[in-house]
């Protein structure tokens, strides 16, 4: 019987598609190692990304891919140089920093565009491992001189990487012979490079109006790019640059006015919408700048509901006599749609031009009360509460068009704003009483507290002009909120008017009468209008999307970023070894060999004279001999040790003879595994002796597979 044959693309597939799958193949670390020394590029493209996955996981075996990342780095192929550099770049663990310096240093020089841009963005990666430590001062000026090469994506990356470097020195330095490189170099870049550079151009300061104009001049071309980003970009450039002349801001915008349109009516709903945010805040310094285009925001049947909102609440700042008849009957056909946020959005938003055009909207909104829809009803009986406060001219119609109203609104919002009207203006309404009462007489059927008191209040108000009609159900509203109530708010509001009341008629009307209406209140619903200074700096950022006020809530909350800072440690002499252990990793590490399990923990710490009496009181457990050639080189098995968490209690120098090192470790139940190391010659076996405090075979063999894994690794990086 002849067995299938797999093909090999589907073999080196196998393990991305487990991992894929959440499958754990972390077993597979050191063939997938050997696997890398193929020559297909997508087969060496699969092994980093397998390795980058799980190096982190397997630190004993990690050194494994570090190293022929290392030789990967050297290949004539600068395909295979720049993946292994990226990925080399991509690890993150302790301790790495001291192996990629040197490749990366190599990459910036390299003769191949690709590997450079890896290794410049690979300076950002080492710095972030480093933390806090001191700025290498050579790689920055080397990244600045990188700023003059001749491949576009390497100069926009060292813009990127300077500025993730010297983020706590303010960021890159855009003086006058860099911004005038860059602006020379604006033609050779793609889309994205043209939006980075323009945002860092944002630096710069012209020194005179000459310089300005030449700047503007020069970038006058982008404001017509294809690209939405490079366009929003150039128009900040623009209005931050030209802020002492709004001559010029005024016209830019009037430039920029087709690319938004085009944006608004764009087939990317999230570009659609930025772009609406950004045309309600030039609306705020330009009021009418878009109303010749209105039709561009009429809502598409398609459209999700956000978009939608946006677009209606651009087309109320875009209403003028012009438009006012064709704008009002395109809101009123939202007003039927079958999304009821949106039906009551159309309706609030009518409400909001009413105050300009009070008699053709309150007639749309009593004709949409003939619906008899509940969710309508209530949104356009608020509606009418707050236009009558506004615009007082308009009570008489709302007053007429309350009657049955109470008979389709269910929700509590519609019956606070009913019940208000029927008490601030209940002597125009002939059966106020009557309604109000049927609202008494279901008080004890699950109202809510809001409408309670919206209640007591209205029904207090209507009896001062119609008091023979209220009396009655006024004392027994009073009576249950007082004897009966649980709610306290509501039960103290009832109080409060009970004894208001006792003290008189008059006493009542002085507190209860409070103006109906404040027309004046309008002028705070529309601001005057803003200069285009005031939110500039704004344009093209977040703060156009969340608003001002919310996206300095976000900003000041963001989350500290994770840093794979190292601590230096110091060894029984005081001298200070490599940067190890990150200070925020106190978790402990999970190391699962072939032969078991087991987890060493990574902040235990012995002294040598602990050592020294622990040793001695102990018998040794295990012998082993391990393969060896060559000098010990003791700084580079001190920090693969500590990778596994073993710590180095001494060690002889290199080339010594016999050349001897001391390790301690101990695991999550307090075992110790204390190991002496002995090399007679350079071409003999190392003699691996280990004691332990307690008797637990399966972890000592575990704890011998550990440290001879490193030992290889070792002894291969060293070969």
């Amino acid at each position: 019987m002849v067995g299938s044959v797999v093909p090999c693309h589907a073999k080196r597939c196998l393990p991305r598609r487990h991992m894929t799958q959440g499958a754990d193949v972390s077993g597979l670390f050191t063939e997938m190692v050997k696997a890398s020394a193929a020559a297909d590029v997508v087969q060496k493209k699969l092994v980093y990304l397998y390795m980058c996955t799980y190096a982190p996981r397997q630190p004993h075996l990690a050194l494994l891919a570090i190293n022929t990342l290392c030789k990967d780095c050297s290949d004539p192929n600068p395909m295979v140089r720049g993946l292994a550099l990226r990925s080399m770049c991509s690890l993150r663990m302790p301790g790495i920093q001291e192996y990629i310096q040197q490749p990366i240093l190599n990459g910036l020089r390299d003769k191949a565009s690709y590997v450079r841009r890896v290794a410049v963005l690979g300076c950002a990666k080492v710095q972030k491992l480093q933390g806090d430590s001191e700025v290498d001062g050579a790689l920055v000026n080397e990244l600045y001189s990188l700023l003059r090469d001749q491949d576009p994506i390497v100069l926009v990356n060292c813009l990127r990487a300077l500025e993730e470097i010297l983020k706590k020195e303010g960021g890159v330095v855009i003086n006058k012979p860099i911004t005038h490189h860059l602006l020379n170099r604006m033609a050779d870049l793609d889309q994205w490079g043209q939006s980075e550079v323009l945002a860092f151009l944002l630096r710069y300061r012209p020194r005179s109006e000459e310089e300005l104009f030449d700047i503007l001049n020069l970038l006058d071309g982008y404001l017509k790019s294809s690209s939405p980003s490079v366009v929003m970009a150039a128009t900040k450039l623009f209005l931050v640059l030209a802020k002492e002349y709004p001559h010029v801001q005024a016209d830019v915008l009037v430039r920029v006015k087709g690319p938004l349109l085009s944006a608004c009516t764009s087939e990317s709903r999230e570009l659609c919408f930025t772009a609406l945010c950004h045309v309600r805040q030039i609306l705020g310094s330009l009021p009418g700048h878009f109303s010749s285009h209105y039709k561009k925001f009429f809502c598409s049947y398609s459209e999700p509901h956000y978009i939608k909102c946006q677009k209606m609440e651009v087309l109320c700042e875009l209403v003028n006599d012009e438009n006012v008849q064709q704008v009002l009957e395109e809101l009123k056909g939202y007003c039927t749609d079958v999304s009821v946020e949106l039906a009551q959005g159309a309706i609030f938003a009518i409400g909001n031009i009413a105050r300009t055009y009070t008699e053709q909207c309150v007639g749309i909104l009593t004709e949409l009360l003939g619906l008899q829809q509940e969710h309508i009803t209530s949104a356009v009986v608020q509606t009418f509460r707050d236009l009558v406060w506004l615009c007082p001219q308009c009570t008489d119609a709302v007053c007429r068009a309350l009657p049955s109203c109470e008979e389709t609104i269910q929700d509590s919002e519609g019956k606070q704003a009913l019940i208000w009207l029927l008490g601030a203006h209940g002597e125009k309404v002939q059966n106020a009483p009557y309604v109000l009462e049927d609202f008494v007489e279901n008080v004890k059927s699950g109202m809510f507290p809001a409408v309670k008191m919206e209640l007591l209040t209205a029904l207090v108000r209507l009896f001062l002009s119609r008091p023979a009609e209220c009396q009655d159900m006024l004392g027994r509203l009073l009576y249950y909120c007082i004897e009966e109530e649980t709610d306290m708010a509501v039960r103290d509001r009832g109080l409060f008017y009970y004894r208001l009341l006792q003290s008189g008629v008059e006493e009542v009307k002085r507190i209860l009468c409070s103006p109906k209406s404040d027309p004046s209140l309008g002028l705070l619903e529309d601001p005057a209008e803003r200069p285009v200074n005031t939110w500039a700096s704004e344009f093209n950022t977040l703060a156009s999307v969340y608003g001002r006020a919310c996206w300095a809530l976000v900003t000041a909350h963001q989350p500290v970023e994770s840093c794979y800072a190292c601590s230096p440690c110091t060894d029984p002499k005081g001298r200070r070894t490599e940067p190890l252990i990150s200070e925020g990793n106190k978790e402990v590490l999970q190391v699962h060999p072939d032969t078991g399990s087991l987890t060493l923990i990574p902040d235990m710490y012995l002294t040598a004279e602990q050592f020294e009496k622990t040793w001695l009181n102990l018998d040794i457990s295990c012998k082993h001999s391990l393969p060896w050639h060559g000098t010990a080189h003791s700084d580079t098995i001190q920090t693969a040790l500590h990778v596994v968490h073993i710590q180095t209690i001494a060690m002889s120098k290199a080339g010594v003879q016999p050349w001897k090192a001391y390790l301690s470790a101990q695991d999550d139940t307090g075992c110790l595994f204390l190991t002496e190391l002995l090399l007679e010659t350079e071409d003999s076996e190392m003699q691996v002796s280990v004691k332990q405090s307690e008797a637990k075979p399966e972890a000592l063999k575990t704890f011998i597979s550990i440290l001879g894994s490193v030992m290889e690794t070792v002894f291969g990086l060293r070969s």
